[in-house]
């Protein structure tokens, strides 16, 4: 069979008899299919909604469908309202527990792990910023410290003090919290890490020198 691009939703809705939604959920989108147009649909034409419930006006559809114009509405997030409804297919919300995606999950969640302890680059964490930076030197320090004023300055005075020059350096903030990746161009001394623990409002320290090609992670932490 041949495709044809259709020019709008109208139009879509007029001539199939299985519409499909695949849309995230955003102004443009909330209740794309709603109490006009579903009245153009095909007598009983099937909706079939996989996107966000709110890209549906359940209202609507429970009406069409007890006038039959509508024939089956199936989804994966069914209300109170649905459920249990006679022309209601109601499927569970598991679009990520497929066989593919549990095993994606696992090898992102070693690779980011190893990220982490390798390079003290964070991803995805529940309460600490996204902070990532390109290696660029042999001997990085990973600082977890509290979002207050002049915390740089302090870090980057220690090292300066102690004959460090800083390659490269990212900081990033959320809420209370903030995480600083430090490239420097020579080896990092436990008197410098130390130092840096010290500083308050410091919460950790990482040295992550990487030598031959393998990361050897060491260094204190401070918690106040």
């Amino acid at each position: 069979s041949q495709v044809r691009r259709a020019t709008s939703v109208a139009e879509v809705l007029k001539n199939a008899n299985f519409v499909t939604l695949h849309v995230p959920l955003v102004d443009a989108t909330r209740h794309l299919v709603n109490a006009d147009n579903v009245l153009q649909m095909r007598n009983g034409a099937v909706l079939l909604n996989f996107s966000r419930e709110g890209v549906v006006d359940e209202a609507a559809v429970l009406r069409a469908l007890g006038t039959r114009q509508l024939g089956h509405y199936v989804c994966d997030f069914p209300s109170a309202a649905l459920n249990r409804h006679a022309h209601v297919i109601a499927l569970p919300h598991l679009g990520a527990s497929t066989r593919e995606a549990e095993e994606n999950c696992a090898v992102m969640v070693a690779d980011q792990l190893r990220d982490f302890l390798e390079h003290g680059n964070v991803a995805n964490a529940v309460n600490f910023p996204h902070v990532t930076m390109a290696r660029e030197s042999a001997w990085r320090v990973a600082i977890a410290n509290a979002n207050v004023p002049n915390m740089l300055g302090q870090i980057s005075t220690a090292m300066a003090q102690a004959g460090l020059n800083i390659h490269n350096m990212v900081n990033k903030s959320r809420g209370d919290m903030a995480y600083t990746l430090v490239d420097v161009d020579s080896p990092v001394g436990d008197a410098v890490l130390q130092g840096i623990a010290g500083i308050a409002g410091v919460l950790s320290v990482r040295y992550l020198p990487r030598r031959r090609g393998v990361n050897v992670a060491r260094g204190g932490a401070a918690v106040r």
